[in-house]
């Protein structure tokens, strides 16, 4: 990167989140934002919401990009990078359109986008790129002079990004009984999608068994791995598993699930597990929940020691990662000759989403794209 940090042409970033409820009474509102259109009884959205009750009505996501945004605008600042950093939700307050409608008021034209979703699927890309469509379409019914949006590539191979988890899955086997740590298994968790959403993820030619998603999943699970037994000088087995599905019971999903994998685990005789949630940026209700309280649970019922690795959260190396992210893009902006860093075997991602690259349930416009009716 050149030496002056130089974000121009871009004015702004922008960290674009999925939202949660920050207490009880938000709780069914936030479901319904989440499920809109659907038409899901609210009596069943209450019965879906007690995993948020049981944390006090209060998703820990909020405050964990809360302390994302502050480790951006300390990174930015020790760094010299002249940037503004705001937040938006697509299903809780601070809600995207509201923020954009602020960064317009605030005279920012040019604003990149830093989504908390580090594959590409549909509901980890396309979807937030549809959320900034309809808030694009909102501010223009307001007459307002709208902004050229991009969204950032990306970031699951970055080693802002991975280095922080190998790390976790290290303090995780330090903390199993020695008995059992060289035997422990790593179950690289991830969130469950139905299998087509999977095999259409990506470029139309990444499209087929699993698509870009579990390719992408897959290849950080395996520099994962091999970094760990580079550090601990044991080569511990792993395996891809999903958590969190949700949806009719007879689409299929994403599988193994990670309470049928720990089964299948302590019936091979594996003596203890990590379970590394690769998937997920920061400890969201899907990682309190599903790992650290459903899958804890089943493996005590099994006997079966295990650990649950950190996610990479706030950490200074992933803040240094979106501040590395954002000259790349800029410099390949102004025309320069930018070199991605991304480890592994797939290579840095697209800076542009092409036309069928996680293609929509249903035809809807997305911003920050090939086919973006706002270019």
């Amino acid at each position: 990167m050149p030496d002056v940090l130089d974000a121009s042409p871009y004015d702004a970033l922008l960290l674009l989140s999925f939202g949660g409820p920050e207490g009880p009474d938000d709780v069914v509102p936030f479901l319904e934002n989440v499920t809109r259109g659907r038409g899901i009884p609210k009596e069943r959205l209450k019965e879906v919401g007690q995993h948020y009750f049981l944390f006090g009505g209060v998703s820990p996501i909020n405050d964990q990009n809360r302390a994302l945004l502050d480790a951006l605008r300390k990174d930015f600042a020790e760094h010299g990078l002249d940037l503004p950093v705001y937040w938006g939700n697509r299903n809780w307050a601070p809600y995207l359109t509201d923020t954009l409608r602020e960064m317009v008021g605030d005279g920012r034209r040019r604003i990149l986008v830093l989504a908390t979703s580090a594959y590409a699927s549909y509901s980890g890309c396309r979807q937030y790129r549809e959320n900034l469509a309809d808030s694009l379409a909102a501010l223009e019914s307001e007459g307002l002079e709208l902004p050229k949006i991009d969204k950032l590539r990306h970031y699951f191979n970055h080693p802002g990004f991975v280095e922080p988890m190998v790390d976790g899955v290290v303090r995780s086997l330090a903390e199993l009984p020695a008995e059992v740590r060289d035997g422990a298994h790593i179950a690289f968790c991830t969130h469950s999608i139905p299998t087509s959403a999977a095999d259409g993820s990506g470029p139309v030619e990444e499209h087929g068994d699993g698509g870009a998603y579990v390719r992408q999943h897959l290849d950080v699970a395996r520099l994962i791995a091999d970094a760990v037994r580079e550090r601990t000088g044991v080569d511990h087995p792993w395996q891809l598993v999903y958590q969190s599905r949700s949806g009719a019971p007879h689409i299929p999903w994403l599988e193994p699930d990670i309470c049928d994998h720990l089964e299948e685990r302590q019936a091979a005789g594996v003596p203890a597990v990590v379970m590394a949630p690769i998937g997920f940026v920061s400890d969201h209700m899907e990682v309190l929940y599903d790992l650290d309280t459903e899958a804890t649970a089943k493996a005590e019922e099994l006997g079966l020691p295990v650990r649950r690795s950190a996610t990479v959260g706030a950490d200074p190396r992933f803040a240094a990662a979106v501040r590395d992210l954002v000259l790349e893009r800029a410099g390949d902006e102004r025309g320069q000759e930018v070199t991605p860093c991304a480890l592994g075997a797939l290579g840095a991602s697209h800076n542009l989403c092409p036309v069928g690259c996680c293609p929509a349930r249903a035809p809807r416009p997305a911003a920050a794209g090939a086919d973006s009716p706002y270019a």
